[in-house]
């Protein structure tokens, strides 16, 4: 059976600065990414890939293009809907390099942040984020504070509070970033397992090579547009 598209992209462009000050970052970008499908970003330096991201969560503005994420066109030169914030909260989850936890919530209170904000009541929230938590070995540590844990454990407990809202996209920008070898490639397999298990798209930028092998795919910015490398190429990074 054919894999339902979850993020469609044509002819996407985003500059910064006009004049003599304009910086042509991305540029007649097109691409679709399926369902199920874990998908590593990668690039040089300063080539874009978290603007990419930011535009693809509805976060920053392209400068024109097309985006639908599942059958919804978000963006068509413009936002076509309202309220972005509203399609960040419902569709999609972000994870950063950086756990960005509350200090000052538990574990369960973290993850249930979002559920509640968008009026899930505080009963369904908790029962969602302890089923996160078991389903990533980590509901022993429901009700310990960020301090307590290990940062591959924040890491997850980022992870569950992504998927909080079941989202149908998961956006994550080197969320290995600050780990070592072994505790990155833990990540990578239950993102990868996440994407297979629940039907969520996953794009991760990443500069790290040790963990592309285990990616469905691996997109590429190259002179300002998008390639795709196949798992048996030449080292591309």
């Amino acid at each position: 059976m054919q894999k339902e598209t979850a993020i469609k992209v044509e002819n996407l462009v985003k500059n910064f600065g006009k004049g003599d000050n304009l910086v042509k970052v991305i540029e007649n970008a097109s691409f679709e990414i399926k369902k199920g499908e874990l998908v590593a970003l990668i690039a040089p330096s300063g080539a874009g890939k978290t603007t990419l991201l930011m535009m693809i969560g509805c976060v920053q503005e392209p400068t024109s293009g097309e985006i639908w994420l599942g059958e919804d066109k978000v963006y068509d030169n413009r936002w076509t809907a309202k309220d972005t914030r509203k399609i960040r909260r419902e569709k999609i989850g972000f994870i950063f390099q950086a756990h960005y936890l509350i200090p000052f919530l538990n574990i369960i209170e973290n993850i249930t942040l979002l559920p509640q904000t968008n009026k899930v009541s505080e009963k369904a929230a908790k029962q969602k984020a302890m089923e996160l938590l078991e389903y990533l070995d980590i509901a022993d540590k429901a009700h310990a504070m960020p301090s307590q844990l290990s940062g591959g454990q924040n890491q997850r407990v980022a992870i569950a509070r992504a998927l909080a809202n079941n989202p149908q996209i998961i956006l994550a920008d080197e969320p290995t970033a600050a780990l070592d070898a072994q505790r990155s490639i833990s990540v990578i397999k239950m993102l990868k397992k996440i994407a297979e298990e629940q039907n969520v798209a996953i794009i991760t930028v990443t500069h790290d090579d040790r963990i592309l092998p285990y990616f469905d795919k691996i997109m590429k910015i190259e002179n300002r547009g998008i390639i795709f490398h196949t798992l048996d190429a030449e080292r591309i990074i």
